[in-house]
């Protein structure tokens, strides 16, 4: 864990986030022994659809909303106009999460899926898991990424700006990329409609709700309730929802992980690759640029991590839940924790190529939680 770079206390995490490697390879031990021993009860819950033909799986949505909308309660306006001030770090991690991420992903799991392990993994899988590393990588995070910027003393208010950022940049571009390079890169046709569908469903629905509720609830009960008593409710319920969301991709990816545990490892070859070239070009650009390390770590685990619940949804919606290419972002599920905490750990060693920050970065309110800031700071016992 890192240590506070004023006090050099160390920095700890709740129960959850500390096990969150665990809790990931419980979940998936759960899922699969639930898709092999009752494979009726699966099939059932992966049949509820959004009306027929949709493909908009009903148990993923419904847990996807309430993983989002307690972060899309955080989208301030306000803070995304006064990026302006500090326009250096957020301009290099839009460079990468957009223009740099998705192309890069395309490239790399063409040169495997394609080229290098097509002979073992057939032409079929391998557009599929070509198609599924192209969904990844076009959805950034804007979760997780904010138990890795706590790790590395990241300035929480850059973070929470960029995470809205995403999210609103996501509305118009997901949908554009991920058509055009699954389309261009593999053999695959991409039902529009439904990709369109799915940004709908996964991020302005909750999007909207969050953004209204806010507005609504700052009027009504004021800035310290909703920070202090509102929010922190979500906390237990994000939890469980990522849990139960994990249970479920695991359980629908039964068959798959159990039979071809062999191309699980091939798939994260490039996985790994991107992850690792796309944190590593973040962090370069923020030290040419001289910006201070609270800024360029949390920069550099944006610029790498994915935001794999609307990956998972969005390749089931496409593609089916049995499907290489969902299959692919589950793999991403796997190994999304170890290399984040590597990637964390990297940034606070590295420390010292930058620039001390001219102040302490403002720790968030008490009650910014999980899945939109920083639970994680005030139920560590940590004090603020």
């Amino acid at each position: 864990m890192t240590g506070n770079a004023d006090t050099g206390e160390k920095r700890r995490l709740g129960v959850f986030e500390r096990y969150l490697s665990l809790w990931v390879v419980l979940c998936m031990g759960v899922g699969v022994a639930l898709g092999k021993l009752l494979p009726g009860f699966t099939d059932a819950v992966r049949s509820l659809e959004f009306g027929e033909g949709s493909q908009i799986n009903v148990a993923i949505a419904v847990l996807i909303w309430l993983m989002v909308y307690p972060m899309m309660l955080k989208v301030d306006f306000g803070s995304v106009v006064a990026v302006r001030e500090r326009p250096r770090g957020i301009l290099v991690t839009l460079f990468v999460n957009w223009l740099v991420k998705p192309f890069s992903m395309a490239a790399i799991g063409y040169l495997f899926f394609r080229v290098l392990f097509q002979p073992w993994i057939g032409a079929e899988l391998a557009n599929q898991y070509l198609a599924g590393s192209i969904i990844l990588a076009a959805a950034p995070c804007t979760a997780m990424v904010f138990v890795w910027s706590y790790l590395t003393d990241g300035d929480p208010a850059y973070t929470l700006v960029q995470v809205s950022l995403n999210d609103l940049i996501m509305l118009v571009l997901f949908a554009p990329i991920v058509g055009f390079l699954v389309t261009g890169a593999s053999t695959l046709t991409v039902p529009f409609k439904v990709l369109l569908l799915s940004v709908v469903v996964f991020i302005l629905v909750p999007l909207v709700l969050g953004v209204v509720s806010r507005v609504a609830l700052l009027r009504a009960k004021g800035a310290g309730w909703f920070e202090r008593k509102f929010l922190p409710a979500f906390h237990p319920v994000t939890v469980l929802a990522l849990l139960a969301t994990l249970v479920l991709i695991f359980a629908f990816q039964a068959d798959n992980l159990t039979s071809r545990f062999f191309h699980v490892v091939l798939i994260a070859i490039p996985l790994l690759i991107q992850v690792y070239f796309n944190s590593g070009l973040t962090y370069g650009l923020m030290k040419w640029l001289a910006v201070p390390h609270n800024v360029a770590a949390p920069g550099a685990l944006i610029g790498a991590s994915n935001f794999f619940e609307l990956a998972v949804a969005t390749a089931i919606a496409l593609f089916g839940p049995d499907s290489g290419a969902a299959l692919a972002t589950v793999v991403g599920v796997l190994v999304e924790v170890p290399v984040m905490l590597s990637v964390c750990s990297f940034c606070n060693r590295t420390r010292r190529w930058f620039p001390a920050p001219a102040g302490r970065p403002a720790l968030p309110l008490p009650g910014e939680g999980l899945r939109g800031g920083a639970d994680a700071v005030w139920n560590s016992g940590d004090p603020p």
